[in-house]
């Protein structure tokens, strides 16, 4: 890194016949019901003029997988054709919001969460999705992850009732959904705990049971093990029948779901199981070979493998969960000068909600009695708790440590901080990123192909080889075992939704899976300078008193002069002096003088606050200045221009001095007499620098400081901080042109500003963060990434975070892929079992992707920034998965 910056030149939609859209996510086992691109078409009434539909048509093309843009802004609508592989109409959407234009729904649309705990998995998404293509809704998003399907109908040809009847008839049963009160549709955490004794699991023990009842008959009671019965000429000992019985127990959930997945034509892993182990059963009766143990022993173990993969999922959901959590069900609110304890949805802007000490803030609002100090962890990532006053904002679900608050409620529940990072973490899994999209295409062929490698394996050796028909067989059911994908097709999302609820827990708020994907593998990030590398606050940085003055006699006259005026300059001067105590004096006679400074009588003398050439004005020489102290500038280099050895020269020395430092100089006085100088500045955040260390450490090659501000500041401020380059005096078009720049030069950039000034260099560069985003609505919906406090700190563990993220989806991907093919290629030669096939293949793998996924919610900002340099802090990215 350079000490020195270098200064550059300034510069799902599904179209049904009804015309309605329809939002989904492709299943790629879908193999027997291919489709083709989808098609939304979107009412954006503010388009009413080419220039807008130019904006809309740039921001939507961001998008992968877009294959046509038709905007209309005679009738104010937007059709988009896409590849609902790539992309969604939901993400459509956002893009048309981020160009600053709002997206019109139909009044009698409704939209309900659907909670589907069994629906853990692409395979059971799949069934739903077609189960829902049957009806007439309009979008619906599919969530594996959170197990809740959301769907938006027409609700004046659709009920709520009509979807749940199309949801349960695809095998999944609903606990819970949002249009009905009473309901928990949130409780994951319950649903975990009630996995190891769910009727399945019940049912799944008792078949286990069976199984060793049978092993028992078959291998150490042999002379018990009587032949029973006989079926369709074959005989039926003991152990078969232990066996039989186990199947039927266990195989029910099983051939129930298979016989969904071949009513709804998926080639899933419910019906690949039915047709494996019926198929043993089949074959043992036709060719008088006991396969009984075989399937009963994959009945049981499959089953078992579903249990863990349920597990293992909750424990993803359980991430989210603990952020839905946050928030308390119930509030106590002062109604007619009483206290009552009430829901909190039934809080209404307004109120006054009453907080103890301990107890979590149920509501957004404002502080309108009590101080105390509030832990806005879980909300901002704050580790220190932030003391609150009357007039402070606070945020539902953060702590209130230790006084008595009474809060004004300015949010609804459904329409606070926390309850839209809820919603923002749960829809971010609609955005798929590049690597899901590769795995998502591979997947489509993945099955038929394992498939019909099975159904050779079966048939091939016994018909040209003379091989045993039996053995064979059972090498091709153990194919059709290992052709279902799911622990590689979950193995992306689990690691998006364990990265975005980690980050969304430290209080970074990432609104997408993509967005996750892209901030790991940028190469350059710019900045702005106000408010991100600065604190966007104008403070007093240093008071020089002269003629004897001391610095409350400057900072009194300076008090008085600006306590009129409306300039930030004064606001930072004024509040200085308060913070010292510095007293009033009588103000008299105010005068703005345009340009120059301001002017006033104090105590019925006339005194001057303002730029140096004021002062030049009034006759003052000011290259000879005597100080009453060295003010920190004076130094012994300093030229003696008089006797006095304490002397000032301002136009040369001290001014510029402070100047190239980004300061502003005011100077005060009265017409006879120079009294004091002080100098403001927007001051560095004090991490600024070592953010900038850690994030060249990290491996981000370029950092560079994009301002609006002059010259002469932005080198100060870039010097300091350590950025690799800036530009200044840029306008808002200028800096969009400058994130095209690098964009071009490193093929990703990231832009970091306040998520309102800079909302166009946002929206363009390849991630948009902005800081402070908790409470600012246009900062939320503007970003790609909001940090959700002014903690600069945050944005290496981001690009930490991301980064890794990608390499455990790189891990997940090519482990669960190699350790499937390893199998399927172990299988004709007898070197897999079908238990290992299932164990291994299916539930170990599962188990094993949502594990290393889980290890993302270690990664800690406090601890990142504290590290020492590593050779792992320089990551080779890898290669991205584009086919």
């Amino acid at each position: 890194m350079a000490d020195e910056p270098t200064e550059s030149p300034r510069g799902s939609a599904h179209n049904h016949d009804h015309g309605q859209s329809h939002d989904h996510n492709h299943d790629p086992e879908q193999t027997l019901d291919l489709r083709e691109n989808e098609t939304i078409q979107l009412s954006v009434p503010e388009m009413d003029c080419p220039s807008c539909a130019g904006k809309v048509e740039n921001s939507v093309k961001k998008l992968g997988g877009i294959e046509n843009i038709n905007p209309q802004v005679t009738t104010g609508t937007l059709t988009v054709v896409y590849d609902d592989s790539q992309t969604s109409a939901d993400a459509i959407r956002e893009r048309v919001e981020k160009a600053g234009y709002n997206v019109e729904t139909d009044a009698s649309e409704e939209t309900v969460t659907f909670t589907v705990p069994e629906m853990d998995c692409p395979s059971c998404a799949g069934k739903i999705e077609n189960a829902l293509d049957q009806i007439d809704v309009v979008t619906y998003d599919t969530q594996p992850t959170t197990g809740n399907v959301v769907v938006t109908y027409d609700s004046s040809s659709l009920s709520a009732d009509e979807i749940t009847d199309a949801i349960e008839g695809a095998g999944y049963e609903i606990t819970g959904s949002s249009a009905e009160k009473g309901l928990d549709t949130d409780n994951d955490s319950a649903r975990r705990e009630s996995v190891w004794t769910s009727s399945r699991a019940i049912k799944t023990w008792i078949s286990g049971g069976f199984v060793a009842l049978g092993l028992l008959f078959e291998f150490l009671l042999t002379s018990q093990n009587a032949l029973l019965a006989t079926f369709i000429g074959r005989e039926l000992f003991a152990a078969d029948i232990l066996f039989l019985i186990a199947i039927g127990i266990a195989g029910q959930v099983i051939f129930r779901n298979g016989y969904y997945s071949l009513l709804n034509r998926n080639l899933d892993i419910d019906l690949l199981m039915s047709i494996a182990i019926g198929g043993a059963v089949i074959a043992g009766l036709v060719f008088g070979e006991s396969l009984y143990f075989e399937a009963a022993t994959l009945a049981f173990l499959f089953s078992v493998s579903e249990l863990l993969e349920r597990y293992s999922m909750d424990r993803a959901r359980n991430s989210l969960q603990e952020l839905m959590d946050l928030s308390p069900d119930e509030a106590t609110v002062r109604r007619d000068g009483d206290e009552v304890t009430v829901p909190v949805d039934e809080v209404s802007v307004g109120e006054i909600v009453v907080v103890r000490p301990g107890e979590k803030i149920p509501l957004d609002g404002a502080v309108c009695e009590g101080e105390s100090a509030v832990n806005q962890a879980p909300i901002t990532g704050e580790s220190i708790p932030v003391d609150k006053t009357p007039g402070d904002e606070v945020f539902a679900g953060s702590i209130n440590e230790e006084g008595y608050l009474e809060v004004e409620v300015t949010s609804e529940s459904g329409d606070n901080t926390l309850s839209r990072i809820v919603e923002m973490v749960e829809d971010a899994q609609a955005n798929k990123t590049e690597r899901e999209q590769f795995v998502d295409r591979f997947s489509a062929y993945y099955t038929p192909a394992v498939v019909s490698f099975g159904v050779l394996v079966a048939l091939v050796p016994p018909l040209v080889f003379g091989g045993s028909w039996v053995t064979y067989i059972v090498y091709g059911l153990t194919l059709l075992v290992l052709a279902c994908p799911c622990a590689f097709v979950i193995s992306t999302p689990v690691s998006v939704v364990s990265g975005i609820t980690s980050a969304a827990k430290n209080g970074v708020l990432i609104k997408g899976g993509n967005h996750l994907e892209a901030m790991g593998d940028v190469d350059a990030i710019a900045m702005d300078k106000t408010g991100t590398l600065t604190k966007g606050e104008l403070t007093v940085t240093d008071i020089i008193p002269l003629n004897d003055n001391t610095e409350d006699d400057v900072l009194r006259c300076a008090r008085g002069l600006e306590s009129r005026s409306e300039h930030p300059i004064g606001e930072a001067i004024i509040d200085r002096a308060a913070d010292r105590n510095v007293s009033d004096r009588d103000v008299s006679d105010f005068e703005s003088l345009t340009g120059k400074g301001v002017r006033a009588d104090l105590d019925g003398t006339t005194h001057y606050a303002g730029k140096p050439g004021l002062f030049e004005e009034l006759g003052f020489d000011l290259g000879h200045v005597h100080a009453a102290t060295d003010g920190g500038v004076v130094t012994q280099k300093t030229q003696q221009i008089c006797e006095k050895n304490r002397c000032l020269d301002l136009l040369e020395g001290v001014v510029p001095g402070l100047q190239a430092e980004g300061k502003t100089v005011v100077l005060v006085g009265t017409e006879n007499e120079l009294e004091g100088i002080i100098a403001v500045a927007d001051e560095v955040r004090p991490a600024a620098k070592r953010t900038i260390e850690r994030l060249h450490d990290l491996g981000i090659e370029q950092i560079i400081m994009l301002t609006g501000d002059n010259e002469r500041t932005a080198r100060a401020i870039a010097a300091e901080v350590g950025v690799d380059e800036y530009r200044a005096e840029l306008l808002p078009d200028e800096k969009v042109e400058a994130i095209q720049e690098l964009d071009d030069q490193y093929g990703g950039v990231a832009m970091v500003g306040d998520g309102v000034n800079d909302a166009p260099a946002l929206a363009t560069a390849t991630v948009g963060v902005a800081m402070g985003a908790a409470g600012t609505d246009t900062a939320l919906e503007t970003a790609d990434i909001a940090l959700m406090a002014d903690d600069l700190t945050k944005l290496p563990y981001l690009y930490e975070l991301s980064h890794d993220a990608n390499s455990v989806i790189r891990q997940n991907i090519w482990s669960s892929l190699a350790a499937k093919s390893l199998l399927a290629l172990g299988v004709p030669f007898g070197l897999v079992p079908v238990w290992a096939a299932v164990l291994i293949g299916d539930a170990g793998m599962t188990t094993a992707v949502t594990g290393n996924a889980m290890r993302l919610s270690r990664i800690s900002p406090e601890k990142l920034l504290d590290r020492s340099p590593t050779q792992s802090d320089h990551p080779d990215k890898g290669e991205s998965f584009n086919e």
